[in-house]
């Protein structure tokens, strides 16, 4: 523990004593619930809310809550929560971290805090990793949320939206951090208050919290739609950049050799940085093989992007690394927990990239719809809390960005775990075999082992060597993530060899001796027998058994000396290490810990700098075996330093897209306010006259200054831009004259025309179509306005070159494109409230009128294609919704309505942005040809 990490959390022991005299009271309180029946214990469920309606805190109200909590899980799931469970719980509801060790029962600690903050009715959420711990999570703790008499939802990925929103009303809800976050974003999109699925963000509980605020924060989550079409595009990039000959790049001192030396090779790659660029003899190649003259030449950006997206693609990115490939699919894997992240792909083209790669079908390129990093949608609770086994070493960074403190939380059991220094080879080689030889000495003495790696390759490496030797042993990577939890659960069993990909988050407890449920489960199967189909009778008397087999074999196991962890190599974040660690030494048991290293490792080669290449050309001096390890301080030095040094640089990654997110936060939160204001019911009516007022005197100003003198104004293109507002062409051409007087004569003509169409169309059916309208321009404009600055962001870190604060300019630029956003905005939502005309059709095409609305994007945002309020009520009027409004476009993701449906384009006027999203004029897009 670092010395800044003692200071921040000076403090902590004084909230530990806190904490055991509240424990005491809850023990006092244990026999008062002991002596109650079921029905008794059931009603403090209602005694508490009636109390807390009255005025009572949830903390006066915490020892009995408590007390009630660890009574009903007794009875309930057959746990008594531990003292330290307890505290750990304490922290949580006060809004900390609890940091505690693996195997402390964290799941259970979780349900106390829930329960107390359930009792407020505003919902609590508990956020897992994946949804298999949601599902297993809530169905395990449900049990003793339902006895309490409270409701338990649970989300997963795919699910249907209709089940989303009762998952949502229940008190308890569990689900994943990016399945909660889409759901906001999801939220924010919808054209009508009753598909909203979220009721606000009141308390959540972040389970592996390290996991998902630290390591997943570096990736904002994003919702698209389709966009341009450049498929063949990747692969002609694809290609070009093959078989390129990697150079080195040239240092030089400007004083002594002012003259800059061209880097050797086709490309320069700095693997620590993440940075990758041709040189100038390979931009010739890529743009011989291309057939473009300049590359550079293209002013939009994107054939750089393409180049810059290949290389990456081709020289940075390793399949079975960063990503793996199944049935045609690339899918990336997490580099933090060896998952594969299902439906997520990398931005900014490089996933295509990796397609055209690998020769599977390239996915069409997605325009961004809606986003927003972790760390922004975390920070929307009023109380967040979190757990883990390792904390403090990221407690700055916790207290900085989401002001959580991190208390740590004393294991119920001293920790018996013996950690050994690392054992540093020469060559990777040698270290897999060493590492191989220490595995099957174990195995044949009955030690479980655990086996850590940093990759999918590394772990069927040293699968390969484990087969020669003859040593079973299952693995667990990306590859077979679907066994994870039997895996895992069974990896304590004598003489198990268990192969892991990055331990972090997993779930699931390795008990010495293996899980009796687990192996219970499996007795039933090798019967040949279904689960679900099994009796009771038989799943009794098939735990019994296991039960008897685990005993027996827990014996064996701790004669051996317990679970053996070995790490393969050393992360780049302590925090991962430690976590592998922590497997070993559950609950006060025997266990072991080692890593094998060798000094060709990614770590020691990127960042361990000259010293590494002393101690190498030390060994070889010595004429040192290669199987003969070290063990030296210069080397735990080294691996200290780099490990600080890449944390670091992660940090910095992590506070730049929130820094920069930051921005967006702001002008999101006040485009989904003004969405959510609409759609609780905002009666745009009273706003009209504003908005009217506002859009006229600006473009009023736009082409007649207040400044201008007579024979300055452009009252024609005045004339043009009413017409084109109105859609009237017989709008009156206004005399030259004093701007104040312009204004209110054109102010006057809007009005009238606005007020006509009001007063045709009746007050409800106008209130709708405001409504919609106005829904539909603020979600057009802002994936619109989202595009803009995604190309703002992809090229600002250019202007530092200017000795300019890239993050200052663009803040001043996002400032002035938000106000821009705004006055266009109303004027569009003008535009369109004036154009769009209802006509009448016969009542028989009613039905195939109603079914014009259609939703085109990633995820049924508005699922909807029966009748909305507006078009019922046009229809009841005998009228049809047949107008178009302007830059709606269906491939965007955006809700439009057609004429005909089988033709997209009709109604479209000649001089309107295509509906296809190109950005173009009808007429020079789709209209063509028309």
């Amino acid at each position: 523990m670092g010395f800044v990490s003692k200071l921040l959390s000076f403090g902590s022991d004084k909230d530990l004593k806190r904490y055991y005299k509240l424990v005491d009271k809850i023990n006092a309180l244990e026999p008062t619930y002991e002596k109650m029946d079921e029905e008794e214990l059931k009603k403090q469920t209602d005694l508490f809310r009636e109390r807390y309606a009255n005025g009572e805190s949830l903390d006066s109200m915490l020892p009995e809550a408590f007390a009630v909590t660890r009574e009903a899980s007794k009875r309930v799931l057959g746990m008594r929560h531990f003292d330290v469970q307890m505290i750990g719980a304490m922290a949580l509801h006060e809004g900390h971290i609890a940091e505690m060790k693996t195997g402390e029962g964290k799941t259970l600690v979780s349900t106390l805090a829930g329960y107390l903050n359930a009792i407020a009715g505003k919902g609590v959420h508990i956020v897992t990793v994946n949804d298999y711990l949601a599902k297993r999570d809530s169905e395990w703790m449900g049990r003793l949320y339902r006895y309490m008499g409270m409701s338990v939802g649970l989300l997963q990925n795919g699910m249907p939206l209709e089940l989303k929103g009762p998952a949502y009303q229940a008190d308890v809800t569990y689900g994943t951090n990016s399945e909660f976050g889409f759901d906001y974003l999801r939220d924010n999109m919808v054209t009508y208050a009753s598909r909203r699925v979220q009721r606000g963000h009141h308390f959540a509980i972040v389970d592996e919290v390290d996991s998902i605020l630290i390591d997943e924060a570096r990736t904002p989550l994003i919702i698209s739609g389709a966009g341009t079409k450049s498929a063949s595009t990747y692969k002609d990039f694809a290609r070009a950049v093959r078989g390129l000959e990697r150079g080195e790049e040239v240092v030089y001192d400007m004083l002594s050799d002012p003259e800059p030396k061209e880097p050797t090779g086709d490309y320069v790659m700095d693997e620590a940085k993440h940075t990758i660029a041709a040189t100038e003899r390979g931009l010739k190649k890529i743009e011989q093989r291309l057939g473009i003259d300049d590359i550079y030449a293209d002013l939009s950006g994107q054939l750089v992007n393409h180049l810059q997206q290949a290389l990456k693609a081709q020289y940075m990115f390793h399949r079975d690394k960063q990503y793996v490939v199944t049935n045609g699919e690339v899918k990336i894997v997490d580099e933090f927990t060896g998952r594969i992240m299902e439906g997520r792909r990398y931005s900014e083209g490089l996933h295509q990239a990796i397609e055209a790669k690998e020769g599977v079908l390239v996915r069409e390129e997605n325009q961004t719809l809606a986003t927003i990093t972790l760390q922004n949608y975390f920070r929307l609770y009023e109380k967040l809390s979190g757990m883990t086994g390792t904390a403090l070493t990221e407690d700055a960074e916790f207290r900085e960005i989401y002001k959580l403190p991190v208390q740590v939380i004393p294991p119920n059991r001293p920790v018996a775990r013996k950690d050994n220094e690392d054992l540093v080879y020469r060559t990777i080689d040698a270290k897999f075999n060493a590492v191989a030889d220490e595995v099957e000495a174990r195995h044949a003495k009955g030690q479980p082992v655990l086996v850590g790696t940093v990759s999918i390759e590394s772990s069927e490496r040293l699968s390969r060597l484990l087969n020669k030797r003859g040593v079973k042993h299952q693995i667990l990577n990306a590859k077979f993530h679907e066994r994870e939890a039997h895996i895992v659960a069974q990896a304590g069993r004598e003489g198990a060899v268990t192969i892991a990909t990055n331990m972090a988050g997993r779930g699931t407890d390795i008990l010495l001796g293996g899980n009796a449920e687990e192996l219970a489960d499996e007795m039933i199967t090798s019967q040949g027998i279904d689960l679900e189909e099994a009796t009771p009778e038989m799943r009794a008397e098939a735990l019994a058994k296991a039960k008897e087999t685990c005993a027996e074999e827990r014996k064996k196991v701790l004669a051996a000396g317990g679970l053996t962890v070995i790490g393969t190599e050393r992360h780049e974040s302590r925090r991962i290490d430690n976590q592998l660690r922590g497997r070993a030494g559950r609950q006060g048991d025997p266990g072991e810990t080692q890593f094998y290293l060798s000094l060709e490792d990614d770590l020691m080669r990127l960042f361990g700098g000259d010293r590494m290449e002393r101690v190498s050309n030390m060994m070889v001096s010595a004429e040192m075996d290669d199987d003969m390890p070290i063990q030296h301080k210069i080397i735990s030095k080294a691996v200290e330093g780099a490990q600080h040094k890449v944390e670091s640089i992660n940090f910095a990654m992590r506070k730049s897209v929130l820094e920069y997110d930051d921005v967006m936060n702001k002008q999101r939160q006040v485009i989904y306010a003004e969405r959510n204001k609409i759609l609780d019911g905002k009666d745009l009516s009273e706003h009209v006259d504003e908005v009217i007022n506002d859009t006229v005197r600006r473009c009023v100003a736009e082409f007649c200054p207040v400044d201008s003198r007579e024979g300055e104004r452009d009252m024609e293109g005045l004339h043009k831009w009413l017409v084109e507002l109105t859609g009237n062409v017989s709008a009156p051409e206004f005399e030259e004259q004093d701007y104040e007087q312009l204004c209110a004569s054109v102010l006057e003509y809007v009005q009238k025309v606005y007020n006509e169409k009001a007063e045709r169309l009746g007050d409800e059916l106008m209130r709708n179509l405001n409504t919609q309208v106005m829904l539909r321009v603020i979600d057009t404009r802002w994936m619109n306005y989202l595009q803009e600055m995604d190309y703002l962001k992809q090229g600002i870190g250019l202007r530092g070159f200017g000795q300019r604060d890239p993050l200052v300019e663009y803040k001043t630029e996002a400032f002035a494109a938000f106000r821009i956003l705004v006055d266009t905005m109303y004027e569009d939502y003008l535009r369109t409230v004036l154009r769009v005309e209802l006509k009448q059709a016969p009542a028989p095409m009613e039905s195939q009128a109603l079914r014009g609305a259609t939703y085109s994007g990633p995820d049924q945002v508005d699922g909807d294609s029966g009748s909305s309020t507006l078009r019922r009520q046009a229809a009841e009027q005998a009228a049809n919704s047949a107008g178009h409004a302007p830059q709606a476009a269906a491939s965007a993701g955006v809700r439009t309505y057609r004429k005909d449906e089988s033709d997209p384009y009709a109604g479209v006027g000649r001089n309107d942005p295509c509906p296809c999203g190109s950005g173009k004029k009808f007429k020079n897009c789709h209209g063509k040809d028309r």
